[in-house]
């Protein structure tokens, strides 16, 4: 016979259906959702924990891998840049570049998985799933990240130097705000670990001959690291995976290695469309993580397994209802080799 106390052990919260009100907001609807299940619940404990984090003095790590930018996920992340829900930005080379696109005052444009690419190569369109953009465009983001390459003295940079660079730049010669003109008036971090695998590293390589531009990747590592050993808490959240997940990741252990005393982020959001049962990065769980000491064993974390263009734009939105009006002390950015030296580079170039 069931020990009916053994049974109160699990049952503790009843499955509530999720209640509709044409009046309420967006974060209303997630706290509904929370509490039902599968994915809808997910969703509603991400929001719980990203908004744990900035309450926190938690340094929030964000990465963005995926074609995010195009997909029109640009102003959302804007968004976390200027309100400070994000710290520090590691993002792949191509959303960066597309970005730089974007703030040149370019678009991406809504198309058809479905049609003939052979057309559209003849056409000179490159398509992204759905999206379409103009090569000939793509050419001229080429060209002007060739030409700050260019303009700038000879040494290796940072990507989170270059990226700084490319913000102050823009901010003055861009028609329209973006992730990095955000970011560098902010005074976020942005880093991309894998800056040669997309058209900046391209870009990049247009230079004939020796001297060609060179990074830094090395002193990305050593900041992160730097970064994360220097914070009360860290927080992560991932938007798909792949290098910028990783890089994020290994900022515990870099720093584990420097001995310094770090103990794993302590939160951890992420979305993914991946599954673990592949053994990829995209999809591998934070359980996994904490195998390595790259999650801490009591951090609060959560997956959300979905196409990203649906549930981040609903958790940043009810994240953005529920704080506002709250002012959140964002902890300060300083490094040994800071974006400060950076700007003096470039004032002295002008």
């Amino acid at each position: 016979m069931t020990d009916s106390n053994d049974r109160k052990k699990f049952l503790k919260k009843p499955v509530k259906p999720v209640s509709i009100n044409p009046d309420a907001g967006v974060d209303a609807l997630v706290r509904s959702m929370g509490q039902a299940a599968f994915q809808g619940k997910n969703l509603a404990v991400a929001v719980d924990i990203w908004e744990e984090m900035l309450k926190n003095r938690t340094t929030v790590f964000f990465g963005l891998a995926g074609a995010m930018v195009p997909a029109g996920m640009r102003e959302l992340v804007v968004y976390l840049i200027k309100n400070r829900f994000i710290d520090c930005l590691v993002s792949t080379g191509a959303n960066l570049f597309h970005d730089v696109h974007e703030s040149l005052g370019r678009h991406h444009w809504q198309g058809s998985a479905t049609m003939n690419d052979t057309a559209l190569k003849d056409a000179g369109i490159d398509r992204i799933y759905d999206v379409f953009a103009v090569e000939e465009e793509f050419n001229a983001a080429d060209r002007y990240i060739y030409d700050l390459a260019e303009s700038l003295p000879r040494r290796p940079y940072t990507t989170r130097e270059f990226c700084y660079l490319a913000g102050e730049d823009l901010s003055r010669k861009g028609k329209a705000e973006g992730v990095l003109t955000a970011a560098y008036k902010a005074g976020v971090h942005v880093y991309c670990p894998a800056v040669g695998d997309s058209s900046i590293g391209i870009a990049l390589a247009l230079k004939d001959g020796p001297g060609h531009f060179i990074f830094d990747v090395i002193g990305d590592v050593k900041e992160t690291a730097e970064i994360a050993a220097a914070s009360k808490n860290t927080g992560v959240v991932y938007v798909g995976g792949g290098t910028p997940k990783n890089f994020i990741q290994q900022t515990e252990v870099t720093a584990t290695l420097q001995c310094k005393k770090v103990e794993g982020h302590k939160y951890a959001v992420q979305i993914t469309a991946d599954l673990p049962h592949w053994g990829g990065l995209s999809g591998c769980t934070f359980e996994e993580a904490q195998s390595w000491g790259k999650i801490a064993k009591k951090a609060s974390h959560v997956t959300v397994n979905s196409d990203a263009t649906i549930a981040l734009p609903v958790i940043v939105t009810a994240l953005a209802e529920r704080m506002e009006g709250f002012k959140r002390d964002a902890p300060k950015m300083e490094l040994k080799n800071s974006a400060k030296v950076a700007k003096r580079i470039w004032e002295g170039r002008r």
